[in-house]
Formats: C-alpha cells, structure tokens, sequence
C-alpha cells in the first residue's frame, strides 16, 4: 500500500487543522493506521493510531483530548483532527499503516507516507 499524507501548513495557537493520508489499493480496510511525528531535532513522536475497524483507538498523552483520528472506507482515506494547536505540536506528521495493530510502536509499522509539515505559531 502508498500513503499519501496532505494538510499541513501554518496555523496560530488556538487554530484547527486536518490532516489527510489517502492509501493507494483496494485493501485499506484490512489496514490499521496511525499518525507520528517528527519535530526538529527531536526524535519521532507517536500521534494516534486507529484500527481496521475503527473499534481501538490510542493517542499520545500530549495529544489526548485535542487529536482525534478516524478513517473512511469509501475514500480511503485517514484523518487527524487536530484542534487548540500548540507551538510544541509543530513537526513533520507521517501516516503510517500495518495489517497488525501497533499502537505507538512506529517499528511495527511496514508503509509509511512522505510526511506533511505542520507549524504552528505562537
């Protein structure tokens, strides 16, 4: 499967802003998704990871309550919504997919997508 992951960009502290990762393939919903990510300087972060079904979910601790993820069979498509933005949520965020469940262990995820940039000023 190829991820391609779009909707990044500058925003404000406070501001709202949704991420995409559309999966090439007719097989998306045998795929558990989740989203990382990569400030500079700094090593990769785990986000949000959602699975086939929807029925798990498991954020980061300093995404709970302001992230949600979610995905959408007929687009192919995952998302992660992300709300009251921080400057410390600035970073590159990478999709990421596996047939089995890897909650926030990024070396259990086989496809990963190019990474969209996030910044958001304070």
């Amino acid at each position: 499967v190829q991820l391609q992951a779009s909707g990044g960009g500058l925003v404000q502290t406070g501001d709202s802003l949704r991420l995409s990762c559309t999966a090439s393939g007719p097989t998306f919903t045998a795929y558990n998704m989740a989203w990382f990510r990569q400030a500079p300087g700094k090593e990769r972060e785990f986000v949000a990871a959602i699975s086939r079904d929807s029925s798990k979910f498991t954020y980061g601790d300093s995404v709970k309550g302001r992230f949600t993820i979610s995905k959408h069979i007929a687009t192919n498509t995952a998302y992660l919504e992300m709300n009251s933005l921080k400057p410390g949520d600035t970073a590159v965020y990478y999709c990421a997919a596996d047939s089995i469940y890897g909650g926030s262990y990024s070396d259990r995820y086989d496809y990963w997508g190019q990474g969209t940039l996030v910044t958001v000023s304070s």
